[in-house]
């Protein structure tokens, strides 16, 4: 990535989205951090820009190793990512955070502690992080996370961290968002057992155990690998790192970044295209989850959707029946234009 402090394209192109997108998104590609954020808020708004620029990026992403930073409150996520970009910058690679944080049920705003936390890397060029309200969205991340990690990529940056809520159990969407998925688990948090009923272990190409200075660190860690190789429901043939590590030190951290590094070089090799694709569906689905929804509210068929979902609400049809019925008059609805 080249760096950039701003460019005439970043102040506001005239012209059509599809003009602007383009403007800005070649902006990012050069160095522009204010191009950047711009097209990040126009990711998060969902806005017409944000697709057009997407569409001119898409093509330049799939070079960044994207990794994902999951686990339970209190484990030290935010110290720990903190601590990987200081060893990243160190070896000269550039790094963009994604810092999820969750949103108010009453504002829907968020308190972006992540940033708070990293401030001091905000006049380094190899580092941007981005902090997301997570607006409700299950699952760890928000909505737009993926595709915010797109436009870094795309942007040239090295490596792409995406950091997750930090709600528990329910965290397992970040392993269809990234290439590794690191699971962060404290000593003398609980029950370890719990920790691989929840999940998050499941997913887990790599799991520290962090605040290895702790009473116990060393114990949680013989567990979990003991748990993790003794077979039954949890076994799986390819068996996560367990790895120790005091991010607020640092300790441990040179240790992660080269277990990381393994992996991307082992998934390059054997199972990176089946993770791309199945990551490739997520994103589509969602796309068309979110263009079909969109179709069915707008003006045609509004009035048959909303009679639909009431009927759904009267217990008068189920939602299976809904959703044939729905796709029905998608299918009604197009019939014309293809006769034309």
């Amino acid at each position: 990535m080249t760096a950039g402090t701003g460019a005439s394209g970043a102040a506001g192109p005239a012209g059509s989205p599809a003009d602007r997108a383009a403007v800005l998104a070649d902006a990012a590609r050069a160095g522009d951090r204010r191009a950047l954020a711009r097209l990040l808020t126009a990711v998060e708004n969902h806005t017409p820009l944000a697709e057009h620029a997407l569409r001119r990026l898409y093509p330049q992403a799939g070079h960044a190793h994207l990794v994902g930073i999951t686990g339970p409150p209190g484990a030290g996520k935010s110290t720990l990512v903190a601590a990987l970009i200081a060893e990243l910058r160190a070896r000269g690679r550039t790094v963009a955070v994604v810092a999820v944080d969750p949103s108010s049920p009453i504002t829907g705003g968020a308190l972006l502690g992540d940033r708070v936390r990293m401030q001091s890397y905000a006049a380094d060029d190899g580092v941007f992080i981005r902090s997301m309200a997570s607006r409700g969205h299950a699952g760890g991340l928000a909505a737009t996370s993926t595709t915010a990690a797109v436009v870094f990529d795309a942007a040239g940056f090295d490596v792409v961290l995406l950091e997750t809520v930090g709600t528990g159990q329910s965290e397992v969407e970040v392993a269809a968002a990234a290439d590794t998925t690191v699971v962060l688990e404290a000593p003398e948090m609980g029950d370890e057992v719990q920790a691989i009923k929840a999940g998050l272990l499941e997913v887990a190409d790599i799991v520290v155990v962090n605040k290895g200075d702790r009473p116990g660190a060393q114990r949680t860690a013989a567990q979990l690998r003991a748990m993790l190789s003794g077979g039954g429901e949890h076994s799986r043939s390819k068996r996560p790192e367990i790895l120790v590590a005091t991010a607020v030190t640092g300790e441990g951290v040179p240790e992660l970044l080269a277990a990381l590094d393994r992996h991307r070089a082992a998934a390059t090799l054997g199972e990176a295209p089946a993770a791309r694709r199945a990551r490739a569906a997520a994103q589509v689905r969602a796309v068309l989850v979110e263009r079909l929804w969109d179709r069915l509210a707008g003006p045609v068929l509004a009035e048959v959707t909303a009679q639909t979902l009431d009927a759904v609400a009267r217990h008068d049809t189920d939602p299976y029946a809904a959703a044939d019925a729905l796709l029905a008059a998608l299918a009604r609805q197009e019939l014309p234009q293809e006769a034309s």
